[in-house]
């Protein structure tokens, strides 16, 4: 049986603490934004940058990468198809069941950001309970968030102003992530003025930089065992 020195325990003890801390990873919610005339709501979070869809497109390169979109942008409402996010007379995008034969019915849409965020926020027009948002970092699923999740009543209202909300998904803090997935099981899922923060490193972490000083004793103590035995 080895005996654990109290510089490895360290090691440890501080690796574990850290990898701990990852796994804690989480998003936490609000709701509220600025309204805007003709837009319905965008975001009051400083320092983000909206997509407002008035192009008739979604971003394809850059900082944040759209897949899939085709015919998920539109304008108006049709019955049974899609609605206006309340208060929004300009484009927005809207997301279907795959499949459903209807105006942006892929199943899921999936948002790539080419760095890492610590706020992401939409305007959720018509919330319903089969609307979806999965949050991630790399491939590690941090949350999902559902129309129960933001709204009191989540029935699909096309006007009520609990089903008509902006929403704004904080990372906690000293996390973040660099990944949304929008998916729908029915018809539909709306949303307007998508914004979006990168996230500013951490400059010191407590756990990262102990971790690092104790590694580098040990493999200092390795070093010197050696020479002692040359």
């Amino acid at each position: 049986m080895k005996t654990m020195t109290i510089g490895s325990a360290l090691v440890v003890s501080l690796a574990t603490l850290v990898v701990g801390a990852g796994a804690a990873s989480a998003v936490s919610i609000s709701i509220g934004g600025t309204s805007a005339a003709g837009e319905g709501y965008k975001s009051s979070v400083v320092g983000a940058t909206t997509i407002d869809f008035n192009s008739g497109a979604a971003p394809t390169s850059g900082m944040v990468s759209y897949s899939g979109v085709t015919n998920h942008i539109v304008q108006g409402s049709k019955s049974s198809n899609y609605a206006t996010p309340a208060g929004d007379t300009t484009k927005y995008l809207t997301l279907s069941q795959a499949g459903a034969k209807v105006a942006g019915s892929t199943g899921s849409l999936t948002l790539n950001f080419a760095k890492a965020l610590d706020y992401f926020g939409l305007y959720w027009g018509s919330v319903d309970t089969y609307n979806f948002l999965d949050i991630f970092k790399g491939n590690t699923l941090l949350r999902t968030i559902s129309g129960k999740d933001v709204s009191s009543t989540a029935k699909g209202s096309w006007t009520g102003s609990s089903d008509n909300v902006f929403v704004n998904l904080s990372a906690d803090a000293g996390q973040s992530f660099d990944k949304v997935v929008m998916r729908s099981n029915g018809i539909a899922f709306e949303t307007d003025n998508h914004a979006y923060r990168q996230a500013v490193p951490e400059p010191f972490t407590v756990g990262g930089s102990l971790l690092g000083l104790a590694m580098g004793w040990q493999m200092r103590k390795k070093q010197n065992a050696k020479k002692a035995e040359a």
